[in-house]
């Protein structure tokens, strides 16, 4: 099955509240070699003027991952896992995301463009906090390789 055309301006019901914990947050700067004070020490943090760490920026993969699975859970998408890769990120930030915060995201699909049986699906999770207040939007491309002997 090839990937669903139908698929563009698809939106997906928001996913369930995420609160962003001071030590996932401590994790992930270590994880991703994120190194300045403010990731990991709430005084530091503090000094700087946030409320508590501050996550990296590519911090939004967690909440975005959640709007991704489901797309990738759609029955009707022809996306195969197997034959997937994540090909593109980029971020939009309003504002840094901060251990305390309750995330929702909302994915829609963008954009889906055909390149000799191959789909790039360009995707974007709205990522707001409890206030309904913007913080980021997380656009992702994934690759979805051709069927064997499809071109």
């Amino acid at each position: 099955m090839a990937v669903n055309q139908e698929l563009v301006g698809r939106e997906f019901p928001p996913s369930a509240p995420y609160l962003v914990g001071r030590e996932k947050v401590r994790e992930f700067a270590r994880a991703v070699f994120a190194d300045a004070p403010q990731h990991t020490d709430v005084e530091a943090a503090r000094a700087a003027g946030f409320d508590d760490v501050v996550a990296p920026p590519t911090f939004a993969m967690v909440i975005q991952d959640h709007t991704l699975q489901q797309l990738l859970a759609e029955p009707d998408s022809g996306i195969v896992l197997a034959r997937t890769i994540h090909a593109e990120q980029k971020f939009s930030y309003s504002r840094p995301i901060v251990a305390g915060d309750e995330l929702i995201g909302r994915l829609s699909v963008t954009g889906i463009r055909m390149m000799g049986g191959n789909a790039m699906i360009t995707s974007a999770a709205e990522i707001t906090d409890a206030a309904g207040a913007h913080v980021v939007t997380a656009t992702s491309v994934l690759l979805v390789g051709a069927e064997e002997g499809a071109a």
